[in-house]
């Protein structure tokens, strides 16, 4: 009798356990988190420089210390991260840059990649009309027509002061002499070798039979002539000569798009930022064809009513209000947004408040809105992804935001023969059929539907605010999907919750786009009772392991009141990020 009470007993218990096993754990995450001690900013009193990488990072620490301005640094890492983190930094991608002068002047660079002239609507449909899978996420085909070094070019053209060449030097000096790799540069290459294998007809120089290990040397020659050609010709050096051939014949032997005719026409656009205020703070960030001002406008105007700071950081209430605007967001983002230059995009519409106040009405403090109130769709999945941000302040004030990327990691995987560089995936950010979501789980209608020469919608956010005529603070980051919400989040994190540049950074996310119709939670997000409180509004819970690595990795510099620069690099995700100043 004994024994058999002792085995009841047993079975009750484990049954118990098992119960509170995913409670528990999560909890352990919260404590683990918030027992951390957490790394504090780093301070310049004229200038900063805030990347994805610490080697980039100080070398736009020097240019801006040789004299130069947030312009010419933003050059020279962007070249650097080109070499040292070619997971996103790139010459075959695209981005965005949002700036604001020294004297309040404010704009907008969109050097987004394009869909090539002979790109078509269904290109990736079979004759059935369905997906064909992976085409236009890997290989060839899923290549746009690249943007950065245009882009770079006429950002210099315009407020570069320092010769354009001398900023592509440390970029060369990295390719040609080599420097040490991370473990996390290491984890990323070996990652994707048998992609790198796959999808290249040669054998690119980063490809390593024996995989790579941290402390290596690594080193790209043809990489090193490719800059040096983009440092002695400008835009010649990339979308004409050899490395515009180079390109073409690439894209050649993999049954690719882009012609001689693609990169001749190439051109970026200057636009006007979104600009909005919230709680006497003006933002400034990117219009379309990126969705991250409109969408930044609509969440931040959303919150605005309510007493954020009131609620408590990650609270049940704080998560749930930003998740029911999110999905809002989102929502529209899917029905509305596309390349103004192609479709009629109604922004002031979607930012004004009177839409916004009619558009949140519907949000209950004490239930989750079902999805299909908000707009019909489903969406099962989403994938991996890789952006970098770069915010800069240089001494005399003027701050540039810069938000570039590949898409996926490594993009496309192909890397240009004889020319040493990776090319980009953009082409999977079209909604390349009605409301069939992307690698982020993103939707899209014929607002975003390929078409030759258009630019694919984006989700990266650069951004800039201001209070009082004076900068306080320039961010960004990598993320797809999460971009938005990650700088969402941060905004309200300093201005709500009075967070440090660092403390704002490193924070817990949590993230919701609508489809799919959950909560993403970063681990550490949630105690307990936040969980429960969660899940008693109806909302289905998801820790997403995404957000450790590739996601929510913020860069931002904040304007002390003093107006020193707090630089915040997201080193607890990222590893490898660094700010530097002096």
């Amino acid at each position: 009798m004994e024994k058999t009470h002792r085995v009841a007993t047993a079975i009750v218990f484990g049954a118990v356990l098992t119960l509170l096993a995913p409670i528990l754990a999560l909890q352990l995450d919260y404590l683990r988190y918030h027992w951390r001690l957490a790394p504090s900013d780093t301070h310049g009193d004229k200038a900063m420089v805030v990347s994805a990488h610490g080697l980039a990072s100080e070398i736009g620490r020097d240019v801006l210390a040789a004299g130069g301005n947030a312009f010419d640094a933003a050059v020279a890492v962007n070249f650097a991260l080109a070499v040292v983190y070619q997971q996103a930094g790139n010459i075959g991608g695209g981005g965005f840059i949002v700036y604001r002068l020294a004297d309040g002047t404010n704009g907008a660079l969109d050097f987004r990649e394009k869909a090539p002239l002979a790109a078509r609507r269904d290109m990736y449909l079979d004759a059935d009309g369905n997906v064909i899978k992976n085409a236009s996420l890997r290989g060839h085909l899923a290549v746009g027509v690249p943007g950065t070094v245009a882009g770079m070019v006429v950002a210099h053209e315009k407020f570069g002061s320092m010769v354009w060449a001398d900023l592509l030097t440390p970029a060369i000096k990295l390719a040609r002499d080599g420097f040490v790799l991370s473990h996390k540069g290491a984890r990323m290459f070996n990652r994707y070798q048998s992609d790198f294998s796959e999808l290249n007809i040669h054998t690119p120089n980063v490809l390593k039979a024996r995989g790579w290990q941290a402390g290596d040397t690594a080193r790209f020659p043809m990489l090193a002539e490719t800059l040096t050609r983009i440092a002695k010709n400008g835009r010649n050096g990339f979308y004409k000569g050899p490395t515009a051939q180079m390109i073409v014949a690439e894209m050649g032997s993999g049954g690719g798009l882009i012609t001689q005719a693609d990169l001749d026409a190439y051109r970026p656009v200057w636009r006007a930022p979104i600009r909005f205020s919230y709680r006497g703070h003006e933002v400034i960030s990117m219009p379309p064809p990126s969705s991250g001002g409109v969408a930044l406008a609509q969440l931040l105007k959303g919150a605005e009513p309510y007493q954020v700071g009131r609620m408590g950081h990650n609270s049940a209430a704080h998560i749930h209000m930003m998740v029911e605007l999110e999905r809002r967001a989102y929502a529209d983002r899917a029905s509305y947004l596309g390349d103004p230059d192609f479709v009629d995009v109604p922004v002031d519409r979607l930012v004004s408040n009177a839409y916004v106040k009619a558009r949140m009405a519907s949000i209950d403090p004490w239930q989750k809105t079902d999805s299909t109130e908000i707009r019909e769709g489903h969406v099962d999945r989403i994938e991996s992804v890789e952006t970098t941000h770069v915010s800069i302040v240089d001494p005399a004030g003027n701050a540039v935001a810069m938000t570039t990327t590949l898409n996926g990691n490594f993009g496309s995987k192909v890397v240009v023969r004889g020319a040493g560089f990776f090319l980009n995936n953009e082409m999977d950010d079209f909604a390349i059929k009605l409301d069939y979501a992307n690698q982020f789980g993103l939707l899209g209608n014929s607002q975003n539907a390929v078409a030759p020469g258009k630019r694919m919608l984006s989700s990266m956010t650069p951004t800039i605010v201001t209070k009082d005529g004076d900068l306080r603070l320039v961010v960004g980051t990598p993320g797809g999907a999460t971009i938005i919400t990650s700088v969402f989040q941060t905004i309200m994190n300093v201005v709500d919750f009075g967070m440090s540049a660092q403390q704002s950074v490193n924070a817990r996310k949590a993230h919701s786009q609508w489809q799919p119709d959950m909560v993403m939670l970063e681990r550490g997000t949630l105690s307990v009772p936040t969980q429960i409180g969660l899940m008693r509004r109806g909302h289905r819970l998801y820790a997403w392991p995404r957000f450790k690595y590739e996601l929510g990795r913020v860069e931002a510099v904040l304007i002390g009141v003093d107006g020193g620069r707090e630089g915040a690099a997201d080193y607890t995700r990222g590893e490898d990020d660094r700010a530097s100043g002096f």
